[in-house]
C-alpha cells in the first residue's frame, strides 16, 4: 500500500535493468547468476537491507525477470524492497521510472543512492558517507583513486597523457536529493538529452550541478565479464560475505 502521507527517508534504487550480455551467458541476466547457492542481486540487496539508516529499496528489474526477483526477495528475507518495477529502454530511462517509483513512498526531500544491482562489494561505510555527504552538499559520487597512467587515443592519431593524480574512476553508489535529481532528469527529458548520459553523475555535471565525492573500496567493481565474478567469488570465500 501506498503510503498518503509520505516520510522522508534514504532509498536506495538498484539498477537489475540490464541483461549483461558482455558477461557471456545471455539465458540468465548476469545480476541473477548465483555463487554458493545465491544470486548477485541478493549479495548487493544485503548491504542495503541490513544498513539501519536505508529505509526503502526500489528495484529496476528486467520486465521478464520480475517474478523470479519477487521471489528471491521472500527466500533470502529481504525485507525494505518498497517495489520492483520493470526497466526502460535504456538504462538512464530505467533508473527514472525507478526514482518517479520512490516519489510514491517518499517524500522529494528524501536522499536516494543509485547503486548497480552489479557491485554487490560495496560496503556499510560508503553507505554512510553517501548520506552524510548529500546531507551537507548535495550530492554524492562514489569513486576511486586512478593508480597507473591513462593514455587517450584520438581520431586523428594523436595521444594524450593522462596524470592519473588528476583523475578518478567514477562508481556507484551515485547519491542526490530526490527532488533535484527529478527536476533534472525532467529537463533532459524535455530537451531530448536523456541518450547522451552514460550515468546520472554525466548528466548531472551537464546541467551544472555540483558534485561531491567519496572514494570507495578497491573492491566495489561492476561485475561484468566473467574474471569479475571470479574476484567476487573469491573475495566471499575470504570474508564470508
Amino acid at each position: 500500500m501506498v503510503p498518503t502521507n509520505k516520510p522522508v527517508g534514504n532509498i536506495a534504487i538498484i539498477f537489475a535493468g540490464g541483461r549483461g550480455n558482455r558477461f557471456g551467458d545471455p539465458r540468465v541476466p548476469k545480476q541473477f547468476h548465483e555463487f554458493s547457492g545465491k544470486p548477485v542481486i541478493i549479495y548487493t540487496l544485503e548491504h542495503f537491507d541490513r544498513h539501519d539508516r536505508i529505509d526503502g529499496i526500489v528495484v529496476v528489474c528486467v520486465e521478464d525477470w520480475i517474478p523470479n526477483l519477487q521471489g528471491m526477495l521472500k527466500e533470502f528475507g529481504i525485507s525494505k524492497v518498497v517495489a520492483v518495477v520493470a526497466g526502460g529502454h535504456t538504462a538512464w530511462d530505467s533508473i527514472y521510472q525507478g526514482l518517479r517509483c520512490a516519489t510514491k513512498y517518499f517524500s522529494e526531500e528524501s536522499i536516494v543512492l543509485i547503486h548497480d544491482a552489479v557491485r554487490p562489494m560495496i560496503d556499510l561505510r560508503t553507505i554512510d558517507e553517501n548520506i552524510e555527504t548529500v546531507k551537507r552538499y548535495g550530492s554524492c559520487i562514489t569513486c576511486y583513486p586512478i593508480v597507473e597512467t591513462i593514455m587517450t587515443n584520438y581520431s586523428d592519431g594523436g595521444t594524450a597523457i593522462s596524470n592519473p593524480k588528476e583523475a578518478l574512476l567514477v562508481r556507484a553508489p551515485q547519491s542526490f536529493f530526490l527532488n533535484n535529481i527529478l527536476s533534472i532528469y525532467k529537463k533532459a527529458y524535455r530537451e531530448g538529452t536523456g541518450g547522451a548520459f552514460r550515468d546520472c553523475c554525466s548528466m548531472m555535471h551537464h546541467y551544472g550541478e555540483p558534485l561531491r565525492t567519496t572514494i570507495g573500496p578497491a573492491e566495489n567493481i561492476k561485475v561484468t565479464y566473467p574474471s569479475d565474478f571470479l574476484v567476487f567469488g573469491n573475495r566471499q570465500k575470504i570474508t564470508g560475505h
